[in-house]
């Protein structure tokens, strides 16, 4: 799993898998496309106006908790 943001176009994308088949982009909302093969597998999601989806409560920190582990790392969204 990858998450790539581009601060330029204000755009992140959660890469669940590599694309090893045509995907269909499925338009969900105005900010949040999913990426999906024919026999159902997500390979990723588009979150657009990235930085309030993810970071407007946490301060422009992404905050990525393992929950099995009890770990967590904060990421910065800001530039």
């Amino acid at each position: 799993m990858k998450l790539t943001y581009d601060p330029l176009h204000n755009i992140a994308y959660l890469r669940l898998h590599d694309k090893t088949a045509e995907v269909e982009t499925i338009r969900v909302s105005d900010e949040l496309n999913v990426d999906i093969a024919p026999d159902g597998t997500v390979y990723g999601i588009e979150l657009v106006n990235a930085n309030e989806q993810l970071g407007a409560q946490d301060g422009g920190m992404l905050v990525v908790v393992n929950e099995a582990l009890g770990v967590s790392r904060e990421v910065s969204l800001t530039q």
